[in-house]
């Protein structure tokens, strides 16, 4: 699913602050029913003026707002906090133009009446941005090199920078700005990378033409002399060089040429008047190795930021999000449950349906499929299911705590149906039995805690997330199902 880059990080603001305030003590249950039925209503509202159909991203950004309204009503220090400042879209303007000022001064150390053939500032801004474009290119067709990770890593660094908390600010408040300032710089680390990149090409740009408008201000006011110097290189080596650097310039601009003589007799001090040519060369050089690619780059790195900022990637399918949206809309939320060599008993089954309740919200509703039997082929055993099918909400694997998990068995089902479930799945591990054989022997809380890791480290082996779970007394389960996560996604 996406949102909207503001809308995602209410949401995601308002999730943190929610997890963190177990005690209800921010967010009372009236606040929090409050803010529903009035995001209910708002979102049906607007969805009736757009002509639309209610979303849960709809239902979801009306009740972040309302909940964060009513938290920056009584926290004041907190409404400073949670509002967004994009500092980048100041730097988007200071260092472009910083850049251009820059440019101009380059060249201005040399004599201002001297056009010098190889000018180092200028030699330099195109090897450099020879190099960049050597950069990207081998990060573009070997991803291997490790390179975006480098920009990846800066930006995390940017997103990561400290934020002083003020000492008033209630501890669930805090705790929650702390988490999410974490997990924002992670989600919005190829955003911010793609805005950083549109600022480095844009100052690329404006420095090169800062440099370029520097010499055509000075030649309007003074005469150039054109010549070079040099202790190792003579005249023919220089001309090779120059006919190299100058050729996209002569070719594209039909520029005159020079000759291993003219470059002779322009050594200084011997040089002479006439440096408009060299002055072109340049020029144009610099516009078509520098400024236009840069220009070019900029606008893509542009384009990638909007399309991001407009379509920021979020995952609705965690337990937190699903508990929220199940009643939205007119559907409820139908959880698919694959036992995996476990029956369920009629007594499990209504302790089913009541935990698929605590996670997807009252109207949820359990799809219970036939067991699959131990060692079976996941391809043949759930050949019959369709696991894409968009009418399922959330579809559960449902192991018992009493067997012990195996690679071959359980990892290899719980691996095909993760795989192919583009929605994610859901892994739940009913502790009922292996309670009823052991919760009254001595030593049986350390040995189920024990099995209960055993589980949750296979499962995460297998980029899953397990939740364990009581089908014989369900309201055990609350606290675990809420603290989710509950679903995995799809490789």
């Amino acid at each position: 699913m996406t949102m909207k880059e503001q809308v995602a990080r209410e949401v995601l603001l308002v999730r943190a602050i929610e997890n963190a305030d177990r005690q209800h003590r921010v967010l009372s249950d009236d606040d929090r029913r409050y803010a529903s039925r009035s995001a209910q209503e708002l979102a049906l509202w607007q969805a009736a003026e757009q002509q639309t159909a209610l979303t849960p991203e709809l239902f979801l950004e009306k009740r972040a707002q309302q909940i964060l309204k009513k938290l920056a009503e009584r926290t004041p220090s907190f409404a400073a906090l949670a509002k967004h400042r994009d500092w980048l879209k100041l730097c988007a303007v200071i260092l472009p133009l910083a850049a251009l000022l820059l440019g101009a001064f380059t060249d201005r150390i040399s004599d201002p009446h001297r056009v010098d053939l190889l000018s180092a500032p200028l030699l330099l801004i195109l090897a450099w941005n020879v190099l960049v474009y050597l950069g990207l290119l081998l990060e573009f067709f070997i991803p291997q090199t490790g390179l975006h990770k480098l920009d990846f890593g800066f930006a995390q660094k940017l997103g990561k920078r400290k934020r002083h908390l003020p000492r008033r600010l209630p501890y669930e408040l805090s705790a929650a700005l702390s988490g999410f300032i974490g997990e924002w710089t992670m989600l919005s680390a190829p955003l911010l990378v793609a805005r950083l990149k549109r600022i480095m090409h844009l100052s690329a740009a404006l420095f090169a033409l800062g440099a370029v408008l520097s010499l055509y201000a000075r030649g309007m006011l003074s005469e150039y002399r054109a010549g070079w110097e040099s202790t190792f290189l003579d005249a023919g080596q220089v001309h090779t060089l120059l006919s190299a650097l100058f050729w996209p310039a002569t070719a594209v601009f039909q520029l005159h040429g020079f000759s291993t003589d003219d470059i002779a007799v322009l050594k200084f001090p011997a040089s002479a008047t006439g440096g408009a040519l060299w002055v072109h060369l340049y020029g144009a050089t610099l516009l078509l190795l520098v400024i236009l690619p840069r220009l070019a780059l900029a606008a893509f790195a542009g384009w990638r930021a909007r399309t991001l900022a407009q379509n920021f990637p979020i995952d609705l399918q965690q337990a937190y999000f699903l508990k929220l949206t199940a009643n939205v809309g007119d559907s409820a939320a139908v959880a698919r449950v694959f036992p995996y060599s476990f029956t369920v008993d009629e007594a499990r089954d209504k302790g089913l349906n009541a935990a698929a309740r605590m996670l997807l919200g009252e109207r949820a509703r359990v799809m219970l499929r036939p067991s699959i039997e131990y060692g079976a082929a996941p391809q043949e055993a759930l050949a019959y299911a369709q696991l894409d099918d968009p009418e399922i909400t959330l579809s559960l694997a449902l192991f018992t705590l009493s067997a012990t998990p195996e690679k071959e068995n359980h990892g290899a089902f719980l691996d095909y149906l993760r795989q192919n479930s583009p929605r994610g799945i859901a892994v739940w591990i009913d502790e009922s039995g292996y309670l009823e054989r052991f919760g009254q022997q001595a030593g049986a809380a350390a040995r189920i805690g024990e099995r209960c890791a055993l589980w949750r480290q296979f499962c995460e082996q297998h980029n899953a997330a397990a939740n364990i779970v009581n089908l014989l007394n369900p309201e055990s389960s609350r606290a675990e199902l809420e603290r989710g996560p509950a679903s995995s996604a799809a490789s």
